[in-house]
Protein backbone atom coordinates (compact mmCIF):
# COMPACT_ATOMS: atom_id res chain seq x y z
CA UNK A 1 0.00 0.00 0.00
CA UNK A 2 1.36 3.12 -1.00
CA UNK A 3 0.89 6.89 0.43
CA UNK A 4 -2.11 7.52 -2.19
CA UNK A 5 -3.87 4.40 -1.30
CA UNK A 6 -3.73 4.89 2.33
CA UNK A 7 -4.58 8.75 1.55
CA UNK A 8 -7.59 6.86 -0.43
CA UNK A 9 -8.38 4.51 2.38
CA UNK A 10 -9.04 7.26 5.08
CA UNK A 11 -10.95 9.34 3.08
CA UNK A 12 -13.75 6.56 1.97
CA UNK A 13 -13.95 5.34 5.75
CA UNK A 14 -14.14 8.49 6.68
CA UNK A 15 -16.65 9.28 3.65
CA UNK A 16 -18.70 6.16 5.14
CA UNK A 17 -18.39 6.69 8.40
CA UNK A 18 -20.01 10.24 7.61
CA UNK A 19 -22.84 8.96 5.65
CA UNK A 20 -23.79 6.83 7.85
CA UNK A 21 -24.60 8.92 11.13
CA UNK A 22 -26.46 11.25 9.09
CA UNK A 23 -29.79 9.50 10.12
CA UNK A 24 -28.54 9.91 13.82
CA UNK A 25 -28.21 13.69 13.21
CA UNK A 26 -31.59 13.43 11.91
CA UNK A 27 -33.02 11.99 14.81
CA UNK A 28 -31.26 14.08 17.44
CA UNK A 29 -32.41 17.25 15.77
CA UNK A 30 -36.11 16.03 15.24
CA UNK A 31 -36.17 14.87 18.92
CA UNK A 32 -38.55 17.52 21.43
CA UNK A 33 -41.63 18.09 22.72
CA UNK A 34 -43.50 14.45 23.49
CA UNK A 35 -40.77 12.50 22.00
CA UNK A 36 -36.84 11.81 22.95
CA UNK A 37 -34.58 10.12 20.39
CA UNK A 38 -33.32 6.42 21.97
CA UNK A 39 -29.99 7.00 19.18
CA UNK A 40 -31.15 4.12 17.21
CA UNK A 41 -32.93 3.96 13.50
CA UNK A 42 -33.04 -0.19 13.73
CA UNK A 43 -33.04 -3.10 15.73
CA UNK A 44 -34.18 -0.87 18.66
CA UNK A 45 -34.34 -3.71 21.02
CA UNK A 46 -30.66 -4.77 20.47
CA UNK A 47 -29.63 -1.40 20.95
CA UNK A 48 -31.47 -0.97 23.95
CA UNK A 49 -29.73 -3.72 25.06
CA UNK A 50 -26.05 -2.37 24.35
CA UNK A 51 -26.84 1.03 26.42
CA UNK A 52 -27.56 -1.26 29.17
CA UNK A 53 -24.78 -3.30 28.94
CA UNK A 54 -22.61 -0.12 28.61
CA UNK A 55 -24.40 1.56 31.53
CA UNK A 56 -23.52 -1.54 33.87
CA UNK A 57 -19.77 -0.71 32.68
CA UNK A 58 -20.47 2.67 33.54
CA UNK A 59 -21.40 1.48 37.19
CA UNK A 60 -18.43 -0.64 37.84
CA UNK A 61 -19.13 -3.99 36.16
CA UNK A 62 -16.46 -6.01 34.55
CA UNK A 63 -18.67 -8.93 33.53
CA UNK A 64 -21.87 -9.53 31.77
CA UNK A 65 -25.04 -9.81 33.06
CA UNK A 66 -28.46 -9.20 31.46
CA UNK A 67 -30.53 -6.58 33.36
CA UNK A 68 -33.53 -8.26 31.16
CA UNK A 69 -34.15 -10.86 33.54
CA UNK A 70 -34.66 -11.46 37.30
CA UNK A 71 -32.94 -14.99 36.69
CA UNK A 72 -29.48 -15.48 38.85
CA UNK A 73 -26.47 -14.64 36.78
CA UNK A 74 -22.59 -15.99 37.66
CA UNK A 75 -21.40 -12.91 35.18
CA UNK A 76 -19.64 -13.78 31.87
CA UNK A 77 -16.63 -12.31 30.22
CA UNK A 78 -18.98 -11.24 27.05
CA UNK A 79 -19.97 -7.69 25.43
CA UNK A 80 -16.73 -6.73 26.98
CA UNK A 81 -16.23 -3.86 24.40
CA UNK A 82 -19.85 -2.26 25.28
CA UNK A 83 -18.60 -2.56 29.33
CA UNK A 84 -15.61 -1.41 28.77
CA UNK A 85 -17.06 1.87 26.88
CA UNK A 86 -19.99 2.42 29.64
CA UNK A 87 -16.47 3.34 32.10
CA UNK A 88 -15.89 6.63 30.62
CA UNK A 89 -19.42 8.37 31.03
CA UNK A 90 -20.55 9.45 34.61
CA UNK A 91 -23.41 11.49 35.77
CA UNK A 92 -25.12 13.74 35.02
CA UNK A 93 -26.75 13.46 31.55
CA UNK A 94 -25.37 9.86 31.67
CA UNK A 95 -27.50 8.19 29.29
CA UNK A 96 -26.63 10.73 26.98
CA UNK A 97 -22.86 10.14 26.80
CA UNK A 98 -23.39 6.50 26.10
CA UNK A 99 -25.22 7.43 23.54
CA UNK A 100 -22.38 9.48 22.30
CA UNK A 101 -19.90 7.01 23.04
CA UNK A 102 -21.72 4.35 21.36
CA UNK A 103 -21.68 6.36 17.59
CA UNK A 104 -17.91 7.23 18.69
CA UNK A 105 -17.66 3.65 18.81
CA UNK A 106 -19.01 3.24 15.16
CA UNK A 107 -17.36 6.27 14.00
CA UNK A 108 -13.52 4.89 15.09
CA UNK A 109 -14.38 1.23 14.31
CA UNK A 110 -15.55 2.33 10.67
CA UNK A 111 -11.94 3.42 9.23
CA UNK A 112 -10.42 0.21 10.91
CA UNK A 113 -12.23 -2.19 9.17
CA UNK A 114 -12.19 -0.63 6.25
CA UNK A 115 -8.19 -0.45 6.50
CA UNK A 116 -7.99 -4.32 7.11
CA UNK A 117 -10.49 -5.02 4.02
CA UNK A 118 -8.40 -3.06 1.83
CA UNK A 119 -5.11 -4.69 3.68
CA UNK A 120 -6.61 -8.01 3.10
CA UNK A 121 -7.41 -7.38 -0.45
CA UNK A 122 -3.93 -6.28 -1.16
CA UNK A 123 -2.72 -9.89 -0.71
CA UNK A 124 -4.81 -10.72 -3.46
CA UNK A 125 -4.73 -8.35 -6.14
CA UNK A 126 -1.89 -5.96 -6.88
CA UNK A 127 -4.32 -3.32 -9.21
CA UNK A 128 -5.42 -0.43 -7.52
CA UNK A 129 -8.40 -0.14 -9.30
CA UNK A 130 -9.80 -3.73 -8.37
CA UNK A 131 -8.58 -3.50 -4.38
CA UNK A 132 -10.70 -0.04 -4.45
CA UNK A 133 -13.73 -2.19 -5.76
CA UNK A 134 -13.72 -5.02 -3.32
CA UNK A 135 -13.00 -2.37 -0.77
CA UNK A 136 -15.99 -0.21 -1.47
CA UNK A 137 -18.35 -3.06 -2.20
CA UNK A 138 -17.39 -5.21 0.77
CA UNK A 139 -18.55 -2.09 3.06
CA UNK A 140 -21.82 -0.64 0.61
CA UNK A 141 -22.43 -3.47 -1.41
CA UNK A 142 -25.48 -5.85 -1.67
CA UNK A 143 -27.70 -8.35 -3.36
CA UNK A 144 -30.55 -8.63 -4.88
CA UNK A 145 -32.79 -8.93 -2.16
CA UNK A 146 -34.32 -5.67 -2.62
CA UNK A 147 -36.52 -7.30 -5.65
CA UNK A 148 -38.59 -9.28 -2.90
CA UNK A 149 -40.28 -5.88 -1.64
CA UNK A 150 -40.22 -4.25 -5.20
CA UNK A 151 -42.21 -7.04 -5.87
CA UNK A 152 -44.76 -7.18 -2.89
CA UNK A 153 -42.73 -10.53 -1.32
CA UNK A 154 -40.91 -8.98 1.57
CA UNK A 155 -41.33 -12.36 3.82
CA UNK A 156 -40.44 -14.80 0.84
CA UNK A 157 -40.35 -18.68 2.11
CA UNK A 158 -40.28 -17.09 5.80
CA UNK A 159 -38.08 -14.33 5.60
CA UNK A 160 -37.10 -10.92 5.17
CA UNK A 161 -34.16 -10.32 2.43
CA UNK A 162 -30.86 -11.04 3.87
CA UNK A 163 -29.41 -7.79 2.83
CA UNK A 164 -32.37 -6.07 4.96
CA UNK A 165 -31.66 -7.98 8.40
CA UNK A 166 -27.59 -9.86 8.02
CA UNK A 167 -24.75 -7.74 9.45
CA UNK A 168 -22.99 -10.69 8.59
CA UNK A 169 -23.94 -11.34 5.16
CA UNK A 170 -22.92 -8.42 3.58
CA UNK A 171 -21.69 -5.59 5.42
CA UNK A 172 -23.55 -2.10 5.22
CA UNK A 173 -25.92 -2.83 7.90
CA UNK A 174 -23.50 -3.46 10.75
CA UNK A 175 -21.60 -0.41 8.91
CA UNK A 176 -24.78 1.72 9.76
CA UNK A 177 -25.34 0.88 13.65
CA UNK A 178 -23.89 -2.41 14.68
CA UNK A 179 -20.23 -0.98 15.68
CA UNK A 180 -18.80 -4.21 17.84
CA UNK A 181 -19.80 -6.26 14.36
CA UNK A 182 -17.86 -3.67 12.16
CA UNK A 183 -14.72 -4.01 14.63
CA UNK A 184 -14.78 -7.91 14.85
CA UNK A 185 -14.86 -7.92 10.92
CA UNK A 186 -11.96 -5.42 11.06
CA UNK A 187 -9.86 -7.94 13.61
CA UNK A 188 -10.84 -10.78 11.53
CA UNK A 189 -9.42 -10.15 8.41
CA UNK A 190 -6.47 -8.29 10.06
CA UNK A 191 -6.07 -11.79 11.57
CA UNK A 192 -6.28 -13.37 8.25
CA UNK A 193 -3.92 -11.44 6.70
CA UNK A 194 -1.53 -11.79 9.51
CA UNK A 195 -1.78 -15.44 9.35
CA UNK A 196 -1.07 -15.71 5.06
CA UNK A 197 2.09 -13.47 6.18
CA UNK A 198 3.50 -15.53 8.32
CA UNK A 199 2.86 -18.38 6.10
CA UNK A 200 4.40 -16.91 3.40
CA UNK A 201 7.49 -15.55 5.18
CA UNK A 202 7.92 -18.49 7.31
CA UNK A 203 7.92 -16.07 10.54
CA UNK A 204 7.24 -16.96 14.02
CA UNK A 205 4.95 -14.00 14.68
CA UNK A 206 2.18 -14.35 17.03
CA UNK A 207 0.26 -11.66 15.42
CA UNK A 208 -2.37 -13.21 14.13
CA UNK A 209 -2.96 -15.44 17.20
CA UNK A 210 -3.10 -11.70 18.97
CA UNK A 211 -5.46 -10.62 17.10
CA UNK A 212 -7.55 -13.41 17.28
CA UNK A 213 -7.42 -13.21 20.96
CA UNK A 214 -8.89 -9.61 21.06
CA UNK A 215 -11.55 -11.08 18.53
CA UNK A 216 -12.87 -13.37 21.03
CA UNK A 217 -13.06 -10.75 23.72
CA UNK A 218 -15.21 -8.91 20.63
CA UNK A 219 -17.50 -11.65 19.04
CA UNK A 220 -16.36 -15.01 19.71
CA UNK A 221 -18.36 -16.46 16.74
CA UNK A 222 -16.19 -14.42 14.12
CA UNK A 223 -13.07 -16.35 16.07
CA UNK A 224 -14.91 -19.86 15.20
CA UNK A 225 -15.24 -18.66 11.14
CA UNK A 226 -11.65 -17.48 11.51
CA UNK A 227 -10.84 -21.05 13.21
CA UNK A 228 -12.83 -22.81 10.23
CA UNK A 229 -11.39 -20.41 7.45
CA UNK A 230 -7.92 -21.44 8.84
CA UNK A 231 -8.85 -25.08 9.24
CA UNK A 232 -10.00 -25.51 5.60
CA UNK A 233 -6.79 -23.06 4.29
CA UNK A 234 -4.49 -25.93 6.10
CA UNK A 235 -6.92 -29.11 4.16
CA UNK A 236 -6.17 -27.42 0.65
CA UNK A 237 -2.55 -26.87 1.28
CA UNK A 238 -2.15 -30.06 2.23
CA UNK A 239 -3.94 -31.63 -0.54
CA UNK A 240 -3.15 -29.69 -3.24
CA UNK A 241 -0.18 -30.66 -4.85
CA UNK A 242 3.68 -32.71 -4.61
CA UNK A 243 5.48 -33.80 -1.74
CA UNK A 244 7.51 -30.36 -1.65
CA UNK A 245 3.56 -28.98 -1.04
CA UNK A 246 3.34 -31.70 2.06
CA UNK A 247 6.99 -30.40 3.30
CA UNK A 248 5.69 -26.99 3.52
CA UNK A 249 2.73 -27.60 5.29
CA UNK A 250 4.54 -29.36 7.73
CA UNK A 251 6.97 -27.08 8.30
CA UNK A 252 5.40 -23.38 7.37
CA UNK A 253 1.84 -23.65 7.24
CA UNK A 254 0.85 -25.73 10.24
CA UNK A 255 3.12 -24.29 13.16
CA UNK A 256 1.25 -20.75 11.50
CA UNK A 257 -1.81 -22.21 11.99
CA UNK A 258 -1.06 -23.08 15.84
CA UNK A 259 0.65 -19.83 16.12
CA UNK A 260 -3.04 -18.23 15.03
CA UNK A 261 -5.44 -20.53 16.84
CA UNK A 262 -3.63 -21.11 20.65
CA UNK A 263 -3.96 -18.12 21.93
CA UNK A 264 -7.71 -17.70 21.75
CA UNK A 265 -8.51 -21.46 22.30
CA UNK A 266 -8.62 -21.73 25.57
CA UNK A 267 -11.08 -19.19 26.36
CA UNK A 268 -13.00 -20.64 23.44
CA UNK A 269 -12.89 -23.87 24.77
CA UNK A 270 -14.05 -21.94 28.35
CA UNK A 271 -16.97 -20.04 26.70
CA UNK A 272 -18.37 -23.37 25.46
CA UNK A 273 -18.00 -25.38 28.86
CA UNK A 274 -19.77 -21.83 30.19
CA UNK A 275 -22.42 -21.95 27.28
CA UNK A 276 -23.16 -25.52 28.04
CA UNK A 277 -23.04 -26.36 31.45
CA UNK A 278 -24.49 -22.62 33.24
CA UNK A 279 -28.64 -22.90 33.98
CA UNK A 280 -28.54 -19.29 32.65
CA UNK A 281 -26.53 -19.63 29.88
CA UNK A 282 -28.46 -22.95 28.19
CA UNK A 283 -31.56 -20.74 28.38
CA UNK A 284 -30.36 -17.78 26.92
CA UNK A 285 -28.80 -20.06 24.28
CA UNK A 286 -32.09 -22.06 23.70
CA UNK A 287 -34.10 -18.91 23.14
CA UNK A 288 -31.39 -17.08 21.29
CA UNK A 289 -31.87 -18.39 17.66
CA UNK A 290 -30.43 -16.75 14.52
CA UNK A 291 -31.07 -19.49 11.60
CA UNK A 292 -30.19 -19.22 8.10
CA UNK A 293 -33.38 -18.46 5.76
CA UNK A 294 -34.12 -20.58 2.93
CA UNK A 295 -30.97 -21.55 0.04
CA UNK A 296 -32.94 -19.36 -2.08
CA UNK A 297 -32.09 -16.45 0.28
CA UNK A 298 -28.72 -17.03 -0.33
CA UNK A 299 -29.07 -17.71 -3.72
CA UNK A 300 -30.97 -14.00 -4.11
CA UNK A 301 -27.91 -12.40 -2.25
CA UNK A 302 -25.11 -14.08 -3.89
CA UNK A 303 -26.34 -14.96 -7.51
CA UNK A 304 -24.24 -13.21 -9.67
CA UNK A 305 -21.23 -13.16 -7.44
CA UNK A 306 -21.29 -16.66 -6.40
CA UNK A 307 -21.30 -17.25 -10.30
CA UNK A 308 -18.18 -15.03 -10.78
CA UNK A 309 -16.62 -17.20 -7.58
CA UNK A 310 -17.28 -20.50 -9.28
CA UNK A 311 -15.51 -19.10 -12.58
CA UNK A 312 -12.39 -17.94 -10.44
CA UNK A 313 -12.37 -21.23 -8.61
CA UNK A 314 -12.42 -23.37 -12.08
CA UNK A 315 -9.27 -21.39 -13.66
CA UNK A 316 -7.04 -22.65 -10.11
CA UNK A 317 -5.81 -19.57 -9.09
CA UNK A 318 -3.70 -21.22 -6.00
CA UNK A 319 -1.34 -22.47 -8.92
CA UNK A 320 -0.21 -19.17 -9.63
CA UNK A 321 -0.32 -18.02 -6.05
CA UNK A 322 -0.85 -20.17 -3.62
CA UNK A 323 -2.80 -17.61 -1.01
CA UNK A 324 -5.33 -17.67 -2.96
CA UNK A 325 -6.22 -21.30 -1.50
CA UNK A 326 -7.99 -19.16 1.43
CA UNK A 327 -10.23 -17.34 -0.21
CA UNK A 328 -11.04 -20.39 -2.37
CA UNK A 329 -11.62 -22.45 0.75
CA UNK A 330 -13.72 -20.10 2.52
CA UNK A 331 -16.06 -19.47 -0.70
CA UNK A 332 -16.32 -23.47 -0.70
CA UNK A 333 -17.10 -23.36 3.09
CA UNK A 334 -19.67 -20.80 2.45
CA UNK A 335 -22.43 -23.78 3.05
CA UNK A 336 -21.29 -25.46 5.46
CA UNK A 337 -21.05 -22.52 7.51
CA UNK A 338 -24.60 -21.16 6.71
CA UNK A 339 -26.17 -24.06 7.47
CA UNK A 340 -23.80 -25.58 10.15
CA UNK A 341 -25.82 -26.60 13.44
CA UNK A 342 -25.65 -24.21 15.25
CA UNK A 343 -28.69 -21.53 16.87
CA UNK A 344 -26.90 -18.82 15.40
CA UNK A 345 -26.23 -19.62 12.14
CA UNK A 346 -26.28 -16.47 10.06
CA UNK A 347 -23.41 -15.53 12.48
CA UNK A 348 -20.98 -17.74 10.91
CA UNK A 349 -21.16 -16.35 7.52
CA UNK A 350 -18.85 -13.24 8.70
CA UNK A 351 -16.39 -11.95 6.32
CA UNK A 352 -17.82 -14.63 3.32
CA UNK A 353 -19.02 -11.38 1.08
CA UNK A 354 -15.48 -10.24 1.00
CA UNK A 355 -13.66 -13.70 -0.02
CA UNK A 356 -16.63 -13.72 -2.81
CA UNK A 357 -15.57 -10.26 -3.85
CA UNK A 358 -12.35 -11.40 -4.34
CA UNK A 359 -12.92 -14.41 -6.45
CA UNK A 360 -15.43 -12.46 -8.21
CA UNK A 361 -12.58 -9.81 -8.78
CA UNK A 362 -10.36 -12.46 -10.05
CA UNK A 363 -12.89 -13.73 -12.57
CA UNK A 364 -13.82 -10.00 -13.99
CA UNK A 365 -10.29 -9.45 -14.43
CA UNK A 366 -9.79 -12.58 -16.84
CA UNK A 367 -12.88 -12.57 -18.34
CA UNK A 368 -11.71 -11.79 -21.85
CA UNK A 369 -15.03 -10.09 -23.28
CA UNK A 370 -13.74 -6.83 -24.57
CA UNK A 371 -12.90 -3.96 -22.37
CA UNK A 372 -16.18 -2.37 -23.42
CA UNK A 373 -18.87 -4.91 -22.67
CA UNK A 374 -16.56 -5.45 -18.97
CA UNK A 375 -17.14 -1.64 -18.56
CA UNK A 376 -20.54 -2.06 -18.86
CA UNK A 377 -20.89 -5.18 -17.00
CA UNK A 378 -19.55 -4.41 -13.68
CA UNK A 379 -21.28 -0.81 -13.83
CA UNK A 380 -24.32 -2.68 -13.71
CA UNK A 381 -23.25 -4.75 -11.15
CA UNK A 382 -22.12 -2.27 -9.25
CA UNK A 383 -25.91 -0.21 -9.57
CA UNK A 384 -27.48 -3.45 -8.53
CA UNK A 385 -25.34 -3.85 -5.55
CA UNK A 386 -25.88 -0.51 -3.87
CA UNK A 387 -29.53 -0.39 -3.95
CA UNK A 388 -30.39 -2.29 -0.54
CA UNK A 389 -27.76 -0.12 0.93
CA UNK A 390 -29.85 2.67 -0.60
CA UNK A 391 -32.96 1.80 0.48
CA UNK A 392 -31.51 0.87 4.01
CA UNK A 393 -30.10 4.65 4.17
CA UNK A 394 -33.60 6.20 2.74
CA UNK A 395 -35.43 3.97 5.35
CA UNK A 396 -33.38 5.11 7.99
CA UNK A 397 -33.48 8.83 7.64
CA UNK A 398 -37.40 8.09 7.38
CA UNK A 399 -37.42 6.68 10.64
CA UNK A 400 -35.39 9.56 11.94
CA UNK A 401 -37.12 12.20 10.71
CA UNK A 402 -40.92 11.04 11.52
CA UNK A 403 -40.62 10.82 15.90
CA UNK A 404 -42.65 7.59 16.67
CA UNK A 405 -41.89 4.57 18.79
CA UNK A 406 -39.34 2.76 18.88
CA UNK A 407 -36.75 4.70 17.73
CA UNK A 408 -38.61 7.45 19.88
CA UNK A 409 -39.19 7.24 23.60
CA UNK A 410 -42.66 8.93 24.54
CA UNK A 411 -41.06 11.83 27.02
CA UNK A 412 -43.35 11.30 29.80
CA UNK A 413 -41.26 7.18 30.37
CA UNK A 414 -38.03 9.06 30.04
CA UNK A 415 -38.98 11.06 33.11
CA UNK A 416 -40.64 7.98 34.36
CA UNK A 417 -37.16 6.19 33.94
CA UNK A 418 -35.08 8.79 35.15
CA UNK A 419 -37.30 8.86 38.23
CA UNK A 420 -35.89 5.13 38.95
CA UNK A 421 -32.59 6.22 38.08
CA UNK A 422 -32.48 8.68 40.85
CA UNK A 423 -34.61 6.90 43.58
CA UNK A 424 -34.42 2.90 43.14
CA UNK A 425 -31.56 0.78 44.43
CA UNK A 426 -29.52 -0.95 42.06
CA UNK A 427 -31.08 -4.26 40.62
CA UNK A 428 -34.38 -3.68 41.14
CA UNK A 429 -36.90 -5.53 39.41
CA UNK A 430 -39.70 -3.74 37.77
CA UNK A 431 -42.69 -4.86 35.96
CA UNK A 432 -43.60 -3.39 32.96
CA UNK A 433 -44.81 -4.09 29.51
CA UNK A 434 -42.91 -5.56 26.94
CA UNK A 435 -41.66 -2.71 25.13
CA UNK A 436 -41.24 -0.22 28.62
CA UNK A 437 -39.10 -2.89 30.13
CA UNK A 438 -36.72 -3.24 26.51
CA UNK A 439 -36.11 0.61 26.73
CA UNK A 440 -35.87 1.19 31.11
CA UNK A 441 -32.36 -0.44 31.31
CA UNK A 442 -30.79 1.77 29.65
CA UNK A 443 -31.84 4.32 32.09
CA UNK A 444 -31.91 3.34 35.18
CA UNK A 445 -29.80 0.11 36.31
CA UNK A 446 -32.14 -2.13 37.23
CA UNK A 447 -33.81 -5.18 35.98
CA UNK A 448 -36.82 -6.20 34.42
CA UNK A 449 -38.36 -10.14 33.75
CA UNK A 450 -39.21 -9.13 30.13
CA UNK A 451 -37.65 -7.23 27.51
CA UNK A 452 -35.45 -9.11 25.13
CA UNK A 453 -36.45 -11.94 23.59
CA UNK A 454 -33.20 -13.55 23.64
CA UNK A 455 -32.10 -12.46 26.96
CA UNK A 456 -35.44 -12.33 28.94
CA UNK A 457 -34.95 -16.27 29.97
CA UNK A 458 -38.63 -17.69 30.33
CA UNK A 459 -39.85 -15.47 27.73
CA UNK A 460 -42.76 -17.64 26.43
CA UNK A 461 -43.64 -18.04 29.93
CA UNK A 462 -43.41 -14.81 31.48
CA UNK A 463 -45.16 -12.60 29.19
CA UNK A 464 -48.51 -14.27 29.48
CA UNK A 465 -48.18 -13.92 33.06
CA UNK A 466 -47.54 -9.96 32.89
CA UNK A 467 -50.68 -9.57 30.67
CA UNK A 468 -52.15 -11.72 33.05
CA UNK A 469 -51.58 -9.32 36.19
CA UNK A 470 -52.35 -6.20 34.37
CA UNK A 471 -55.70 -7.31 32.76
CA UNK A 472 -57.22 -8.70 35.81
CA UNK A 473 -56.75 -12.69 35.46
CA UNK A 474 -55.53 -13.33 38.41
CA UNK A 475 -57.00 -12.51 41.94
CA UNK A 476 -55.92 -9.72 44.15
CA UNK A 477 -53.94 -12.12 46.13
CA UNK A 478 -52.80 -14.24 43.28
CA UNK A 479 -51.40 -11.39 41.96
CA UNK A 480 -49.45 -10.10 45.07
CA UNK A 481 -47.98 -13.44 45.55
CA UNK A 482 -46.85 -13.36 42.13
CA UNK A 483 -45.03 -9.92 42.64
CA UNK A 484 -43.74 -11.52 46.05
CA UNK A 485 -42.91 -14.28 44.71
CA UNK A 486 -40.89 -13.12 41.14
CA UNK A 487 -38.85 -10.28 43.66
CA UNK A 488 -40.66 -7.29 41.98
CA UNK A 489 -39.88 -3.79 43.43
CA UNK A 490 -41.82 -1.60 41.15
CA UNK A 491 -45.15 -1.88 39.03
CA UNK A 492 -45.21 0.68 35.97
CA UNK A 493 -48.69 1.72 34.54
CA UNK A 494 -48.74 3.04 31.26
CA UNK A 495 -52.18 4.58 29.27
CA UNK A 496 -52.09 1.08 28.00
CA UNK A 497 -52.43 -0.60 30.83
CA UNK A 498 -54.71 1.74 32.55
CA UNK A 499 -56.91 1.00 29.50
CA UNK A 500 -56.64 -3.03 30.08
CA UNK A 501 -57.11 -3.02 33.67
CA UNK A 502 -60.12 -3.94 35.26
CA UNK A 503 -58.92 -4.17 38.66
CA UNK A 504 -58.86 -0.80 41.10
CA UNK A 505 -54.88 -0.14 41.09
CA UNK A 506 -54.97 2.31 43.68
CA UNK A 507 -56.91 0.23 46.37
CA UNK A 508 -54.32 -2.83 46.30
CA UNK A 509 -52.93 -2.63 49.85
CA UNK A 510 -49.80 -3.96 48.87
CA UNK A 511 -48.81 -1.22 46.05
CA UNK A 512 -48.01 2.88 46.95
CA UNK A 513 -47.56 5.13 44.63
CA UNK A 514 -44.60 7.05 44.60
CA UNK A 515 -44.21 9.27 40.95
CA UNK A 516 -47.04 9.70 38.33
CA UNK A 517 -47.37 12.39 34.97
CA UNK A 518 -49.51 12.61 32.18
CA UNK A 519 -49.25 8.94 31.10
CA UNK A 520 -47.32 7.06 33.11
CA UNK A 521 -47.99 6.23 37.10
CA UNK A 522 -45.09 3.93 39.21
CA UNK A 523 -46.08 2.14 42.08
CA UNK A 524 -43.44 0.55 44.72
CA UNK A 525 -44.19 -2.75 46.41
CA UNK A 526 -44.19 -2.74 50.04
CA UNK A 527 -42.61 -5.02 52.08
CA UNK A 528 -44.79 -7.87 53.35
CA UNK A 529 -44.56 -6.67 56.71
CA UNK A 530 -45.92 -2.90 55.87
Amino acid sequence: MNPAERKWVWLYALGLALVCTLPYLIGFYREGGDWVFTGFIFGVEDGNSYIAKMLAGSYGDWLFRTPYTGYEQQGDLIFLPYLLLGKLARSPALHLQLIVLFQIFRLVATPYAVFATYKFTSLFTTEITWRRWITTLSTIGGGLGWLLPVFRRSSFLGSLPLDFISPETFGFLAFLGLPHLVLARGLMLSALYAYLEAGRASGGSYRSGILLLLLTLVQSLATLTAFAVIAIHQCLVFLSGSRSRSQEWRKIWLPAAARAILPSLPIILFFVIRFSTDPFLLAWTQQNRILSPHPIHYLMAYGIVLVLAVIAILKKPWLEQPRWLLPVGWVLAFPLLAYFPHNLQRRLVEGVWVALLLMAALALQRWDIGDSIKRWFIISFNGLSVISSIMLMFGSMQVANYPAAPAFIPRDQVEAYQWLEGNAQRGTIVLANYRVSNALPAWAPLRVIIGHGPESVGMAELEPQVQGYYSGDLHTKDREHWLRESMIGYVIFTQLERSQTTWPIDQEAYLTRVYGNETVTLYEVLDAKD
